[in-house]
């Protein structure tokens, strides 16, 4: 069973400079919540049960998010506003957080969570995708996958030709309903990319991506891709995908993130 997550949220967010200065992309609002909040919720309805979030030191505005305030706790009570706090945020889980000292990349990040995994499989989760309105959240959708398969599951999304230079992408076997066998995988494919499937901010891995990140040997500055690490994973196992259901939201994306406020705001999602 996956029980336990990482959530990365330590990058600085280039794309949406220049707010991304003060505030983490992570943050950003839609709706009344900010991004991190739909991701920790799609965790928590999909059985997870420990949350690993990577943060800066610039970042303790998550921390603090997720965190009890008393002294608006007692403020609520004196003024006789307590049903406020119906809103509390907190989860009812175990959250847990390391810093990522320097960023180094997606794969770093993942590196950080080997001690909190220890030999069990895991889900990550990346704020920047928000999905909503599939019949299930989307990973728990890789969650049921693995439970059947037993080996890595990568989420991946159709994505136009023109679009597929900003993500990695996959050559895979269809498998049917939506499932792919993994062959290999190409991060941001300049030309030729091997197919229209692109992946998505939502993954389950076994233990054994640690080994394949531990593979890696970057040169000074160069980051720690995910990517490469899933390359040196497929030489040793078999690894899927799965194109989930719902409709997927980059929040580095304006057009993507206005379309999402909009929406969040007509159906009160």
């Amino acid at each position: 069973m996956v029980k336990k997550a990482i959530i990365p949220a330590a990058g600085y967010g280039t794309r949406s400079l220049p707010i991304t200065k003060v505030i983490p992309k992570e943050m950003f609002p839609i709706g009344v919540k900010p991004a991190i909040q739909f991701v920790v919720e799609e965790a928590i309805e999909s059985g997870i049960e420990e949350i690993l979030i990577v943060v800066s030191r610039t970042k303790n505005v998550i921390v603090d998010y997720f965190d009890h305030s008393l002294e608006l706790e007692a403020f609520l009570e004196k003024k006789n506003k307590t049903h406020l706090l119906t809103k509390e945020v907190v989860p009812n889980i175990q959250l847990y957080y390391t810093r990522q000292p320097y960023a180094r990349g997606l794969g770093d990040a993942v590196r950080l969570g080997k001690l909190f995994v220890g030999n069990e499989p895991f889900a990550v989760l990346l704020p920047d995708d928000i999905i909503l309105e599939g019949k299930k959240p989307a990973i728990k959708q890789l969650i049921e996958e693995y439970e059947t398969h037993g080996h890595s599951i990568i989420g991946l999304n159709k994505v136009a030709a023109e679009h597929l230079h900003k993500y990695g992408v996959i050559k895979g076997k269809e498998l049917g309903a939506q499932m792919y066998h993994v062959m290999d995988i190409i991060e941001k494919p300049k030309k030729n990319p091997p197919s229209n499937l692109a992946v998505i901010g939502r993954y389950v891995f076994t233990p054994s991506i640690f080994s394949s990140l531990e593979l890696l040997n970057p040169k000074e500055e160069e980051e720690i891709q995910l990517t490469d690490a899933i390359k040196e994973l497929l030489a040793k196992e078999a690894c899927y995908g799965k194109i989930t259901d719902g409709k997927r939201f980059d929040i580095g994306s304006p057009d993507d993130y206005i379309s999402l406020i909009n929406m969040v705001y007509q159906k009160g999602v």
